[in-house]
């Protein structure tokens, strides 16, 4: 994952080291996920406004529900650990989530909700994000590695997600008023 090899390599390798773990261990994992600051306020924020949310993931299904259920987003896309009898294989199941899946769910989800580019926005903090946030009206790039900093539209380098709010024009007051 440090550009030694492809994002489908890596996430090979890595999915291979599951194999024969019972999916009921994974269920520790959830218990374990602390969400950025200010992740809780940008979706509460976004729903008032009438915008869907969703969250697309190269990392793991499990995981990415969770954190589609605990923040009430409207659409989840991650990678799907393939398991039999409840013992994962060490392979994944469906298409890989990866820098083109994004574009493509992103482009999707815009069409089926006839929002204009320009009304789409994406964030993104790795290289599998640039062609998502590339197709978006608004990318930022959220504490991210160099060079999705350098190509994207707008950064923030601070340690709240609330703060995607004022690049959308909204007011500290605005906020509050969303967010009660």
């Amino acid at each position: 994952m440090n550009g030694e090899m492809g994002f489908r390599e890596a996430l090979a390798e890595r999915v291979r080291l599951l194999r024969g773990m019972r999916i009921e261990a994974l269920e520790g994992v959830k218990e374990r996920v602390s969400f950025t600051p200010g992740a809780r306020d940008l979706v509460q924020a976004l729903r008032g406004l009438g915008c869907k949310t969703a969250v697309v993931s190269g990392g793991f299904h499990f995981l990415a529900d969770h954190v589609r259920d605990v923040l009430g987003l409207d659409y989840c896309f991650a990678n799907r650990l393939e398991d039999e009898q409840g013992v994962l294989t060490g392979r994944t199941v469906g298409e890989v989530v990866d820098g083109e899946f994004k574009e493509r769910a992103l482009k999707r989800l815009a069409a089926e909700m006839r929002l204009q580019r320009e009304e789409v926005l994406a964030v993104g903090d790795g290289s599998n994000d640039l062609l998502m946030m590339g197709s978006a009206g608004l990318g930022v790039a959220f504490n991210a590695k160099p060079v999705v900093q350098d190509q994207a539209k707008a950064r923030l380098n601070q340690p709240s997600l609330r703060n995607v709010l004022y690049l959308l024009g909204l007011s500290e007051e605005d906020i509050q008023l969303l967010v009660r």
